[in-house]
């Protein structure tokens, strides 16, 4: 008996994974402290996993946050969200730069990257937000990470290898720029990470304002979205059109072509985008530099014709009981948007659930982190 115990104890003992390693194994995180230089563009992936941009060393970091618990957030007010910062970090509001804002969509709580400086070289930070509104730093030191690096380092700020993320269904979508003979580029990387990214594809698109089919244009901000039951990426690029891509062409790599789906005015630069529903509809809430946040109606996306012809002409004027602005300075086509006015100087925003976003907005006071309903 004694015997036959021993020999099931080995057994077991072979067997029997320790959770730490089972999560290494499973996510190919390891622990250890990421260089992260810089902090840019941000998602969150599996098991409150957050993905950040070192844009400048073209890598992706893959950090365990290890907030996976509902905090039960339901509004949130700071205020002066860079006083606030500043403040925890020993300097001023002045002195943070934000990058970017993430919602954790397991716990709730609100992350933010920033830098220790408005210089390219100021230290990287990663900020969360909790339920009761107080900022505190993500610890960076002997955490749970993985890196990918991609194969296309930014040889210039103002052709950057890595814009914007998005992480849907296992994987990661990074739009950036490359030295490519089609310098716009966007990536499908799986998670975990493999060694190496994906070359990608070059991507073309019709730019109505400008009147041309261009590659050079970098993404500026896109989010995943199911079109008629296959998954497209919807970016916005400046002045401002809205295409989309399947991504089962963007898997093949080379060279893809998308489809302009609207024009939405130049003279501005897209900074955020969300999808959303409500009463039935989806809808695309668009954070811009000069015109405002945007809400797109998708109704008809899946089988709207595409932009292929110069877009121009006089501002129109819109009015209804939504909203109450001014389209200035270029003609738009496509699918239809209002101007939601009550969120001027929006220009970071994320879903907090299905009827509310959180939103930095620019006031008479400073920067504002805030819940709102969503329009």
């Amino acid at each position: 008996m004694f015997t036959r115990l021993r020999l099931l104890a080995a057994l077991c003992a072979l067997t029997f994974v320790p959770a730490a390693l089972a999560d290494e194994s499973a996510t190919g995180l390891k622990k250890g402290t990421p260089p992260l230089k810089q902090a840019g563009s941000m998602a969150f992936g599996p098991d409150g996993i957050l993905f950040v941009a070192d844009t400048p060393a073209a890598t992706i970091y893959a950090i365990a946050t290890g907030d996976t618990k509902p905090a039960d957030v339901k509004t949130l007010s700071v205020p002066k969200i860079d006083e606030a910062i500043g403040g925890m970090l020993g300097t001023t509001g002045t002195d943070i730069k934000i990058n970017d804002m993430k919602v954790n969509p397991l716990s709730g709580n609100v992350y933010i990257s920033a830098a220790r400086g408005k210089d390219p070289s100021a230290p990287a930070v990663i900020i969360k937000v909790g339920a009761d509104g107080k900022v505190s730093e993500l610890p960076m030191k002997d955490v749970m990470f993985a890196s990918v690096k991609l194969d296309n380092e930014a040889k210039n700020p103002k052709s950057p290898a890595i814009t914007s993320m998005a992480f849907h269904k296992g994987e990661l979508f990074v739009a950036g720029m490359t030295t490519d003979a089609w310098e716009a580029n966007l990536k499908t990387i799986p998670f975990p990470f493999s060694e190496s990214a994906t070359k990608g594809a070059g991507v073309q698109i019709y730019h109505g304002a400008h009147g041309a089919y261009e590659t050079r244009a970098p993404i500026q901000t896109f989010m995943a979205y199911d079109i008629a039951g296959q998954t497209h990426l919807l970016a916005s690029y400046t002045c401002t059109p809205l295409v989309k891509f399947p991504v089962a062409e963007i898997k093949k790599g080379d060279k893809v072509k998308g489809t302009t789906v609207a024009e939405l005015g130049n003279r501005n630069r897209p900074m955020d985008i969300i999808a959303y529903s409500k009463d039935g509809k989806d809808f695309a809430l668009i954070a811009n530099s000069d015109r405002g946040v945007m809400k797109v109606s998708l109704e008809g996306v899946d089988k709207i014709e595409a932009i292929t012809a110069p877009v121009r002409g006089a501002e129109a004027e819109l009015n209804n009981t939504a909203v109450t602005t001014k389209r200035v300075g270029g003609a738009t086509a496509g699918l239809k948007y209002d101007v939601v006015k009550s969120m001027d100087g929006t220009y970071q925003l994320d879903k907090l659930n299905d009827s509310t976003a959180v939103v930095i907005q620019k006031t008479d006071k400073g920067l504002s982190l805030q819940t709102v309903a969503l329009p």
